[in-house]
């Protein structure tokens, strides 16, 4: 599971690899934890178009901070939103449709692109847990496919999360190294550049399409050393 990923840096990188403005500097740090603070893009919401119009173009997309972990809207309070995200961090791609958690998001097409620069996985095979940073070989930024929410408290209280969607890479030719022994391997889908807008705007069943393992051969692991 994908619980730990490093935010885009430097700034000028959210415009020139998703389009999109970079965040304040305060509002997200080098490194993105569950319930921590951090970007994904969507998006912008528009007024549906009248009848018989031609929309004028694709729709625009915005930068959004959130919280990672995703907070389902039929959660009745904020202490069971903070116990539930946690462990809503991924969203397997194979189940998004039947799972509780992740059915609305997907039905919905709140679709989103998370940027980063690398995620972590444990690589176990030493016998203890190695930090690893997994980035793209060109040291390029990542799009990473993901679900958004936004969840209304009784008091007025709103909390908009996200998570990462996840595929199996038991067969992966690096990703089936991390992760515990004996586990199902799963890794992010780490979406094409030229698949950004096509992703976000597809048709929820077209949207399986884009859930693949992204190439090992595209991809580098580096151990992280421990502080």
């Amino acid at each position: 599971m994908s619980t730990h990923f490093e935010s885009i840096h430097p700034d000028t990188l959210y415009r020139d690899a998703f389009d999109v403005d970079a965040p304040a500097a305060t509002a997200v740090g080098r490194d993105v934890w569950p319930r921590r603070p951090g970007v994904f893009i969507r998006n912008v919401a528009t007024v549906p178009p009248v009848e018989g119009e031609v929309p004028a173009g694709p729709p625009a997309r915005e930068l959004v901070v959130g919280q990672f972990g995703l907070v389902p809207p039929w959660v009745k309070s904020a202490s069971d939103a903070k116990l539930r995200s946690t462990k809503l961090v991924n969203a397997r791609s194979e189940t998004v449709t039947t799972s509780n958690n992740f059915r609305g998001a997907w039905l919905g097409a709140q679709r989103c692109i998370v940027p980063m620069m690398s995620f972590r996985e444990d690589d176990f095979r030493s016998g203890k847990a190695q930090p690893t940073r997994i980035a793209r070989v060109d040291g390029k930024p990542m799009g990473v496919a993901g679900l958004w929410e936004r969840w209304t408290g009784a008091d007025g209280e709103v909390i908009v999360s996200f998570c990462l969607l996840t595929v199996n890479a038991n067969s992966h030719a690096l990703m089936h190294r991390y992760q515990q022994p004996g586990s199902e391997k799963r890794m992010v889908a780490v979406l094409n550049e030229g698949s950004y807008g096509a992703w976000l705007n597809a048709h929820p069943e077209k949207a399986r399409e884009f859930m693949r393992a992204y190439p090992a051969q595209a991809l580098t692991a580096n151990p992280v050393e421990k502080k």
